[in-house]
């Protein structure tokens, strides 16, 4: 079995990937600093799996920490790359942090990965790449226009250094994965997306106002260019995207990749605005939800869906779960956590 180094294994996508991992036949090495995670997410895959996978607390920006771990895990042949800081709203407060914990930890990374010898690199990227586009859907040879918050430009830098490393050592090959919308949990309600605080993505704020958490739903604005003035995603199941790593972890292996550095676009390819997302999840909960139209977030782009021809023909990879299926397998995670 092929050793994984999973950074922020412990959170809400990295979680779900190590269980599809695991499912896969992957050894998988967890580390996490539980910045935004929880160790309880574990003891949801060993549930599932069977089998408990290796958890190490460690910050991936601490060079120090990352070498003991290779030290003891010198075995390791890839990685899958996801911790970082993720609020877009927080990045432009505190744009010094995003920039520092989120490349630092991939120039640790790669050159700990070159150093004992592993050769393969997944890393989380993100539709925010993007900027605003001015054409619809995206493909990845969309241009990329100046991103929205530091943490979006941080995904781009991200992107630039992975691409230079690669370029320069050809033993390491690299797939980014540009994500769009993840919503959704596994069905066994084992796991799922419990963020710390308040949540900054849109299904969580919405399953914690349903289950009484939050006394009201926000939404950042109603002035955008839609069919109901609210901002449009793509909006995807978290296991479709899950199984995503897997293939791209896949491809690697098997050499299938044609350069050293790719790029993939992962979403379900349509656009759905925020308020259908809204009356979606009161169609499939039963639940009427209580929420109220706000000023719009710094950082969020207008609209922005995928298209995933690419992942589709180069991958085998496209969505096969449905809006409906991933609201309620989120509404059901909700209220096992709530003890609804």
């Amino acid at each position: 079995m092929h050793k994984i180094l999973v950074t922020g294994g412990a959170g809400y996508i990295g979680s779900h990937t190590v269980l599809e991992l695991m499912n896969s036949d992957y050894e998988v090495v967890i580390v996490d600093n539980f910045s935004n995670s929880n160790p309880k997410s574990i003891d949801g895959i060993e549930r599932i799996v069977g089998r408990r996978p290796v958890l190490i607390e460690a910050d991936c920006s601490d060079y120090t920490q990352m070498l003991e771990l290779f030290k003891k895990h010198n075995d390791i042949e890839g990685i899958v790359h996801f911790a970082a800081l993720k609020a877009v709203g927080e990045s432009v407060e505190k744009p010094l942090s995003y920039y520092k914990n989120n490349t630092l930890s991939i120039i640790n990374l790669l050159s700990l990965l070159r150093e004992f010898g592993g050769k393969h690199f997944v890393f989380s990227s993100s539709c925010m790449v993007y900027g605003q586009p001015d054409i619809l859907p995206v493909t990845e040879l969309t241009p990329l226009k100046p991103a929205l918050s530091p943490y979006g430009n941080t995904k781009k830098i991200g992107e630039d250094i992975i691409k230079d490393a690669v370029l320069a050592n050809t033993n390491i090959s690299a797939i980014a994965l540009r994500y769009f919308n993840p919503i959704g949990a596994h069905p066994s309600t084992e796991i799922g997306e419990l963020p710390l605080g308040k949540p900054d993505n849109l299904v969580p704020f919405i399953t914690q106002t349903a289950a009484g958490i939050r006394p009201k739903l926000q939404i950042f604005g109603d002035d955008y260019d839609s069919s109901d003035g609210t901002a449009i995603r793509d909006y995807f199941h978290v296991m479709d995207l899950a199984k995503a790593h897997v293939l791209a972890l896949d491809r690697l292996f098997k050499g299938s990749n044609k350069s050293n550095f790719e790029v993939f676009n992962v979403g379900a390819g349509k656009g759905v605005t925020v308020l259908e997302i809204v009356k979606a999840f009161e169609r499939v909960s039963g639940v009427k939800l209580n929420y109220e139209i706000v000023g719009r977030r710094a950082g969020d782009p207008d609209k922005v869906w995928a298209d995933t021809s690419l992942a589709e023909s180069e991958l085998g990879w496209k969505v096969k779960s449905t809006l409906e299926d991933a609201l309620l397998t989120a509404w059901n995670w909700e209220k096992k956590v709530r003890g609804i």
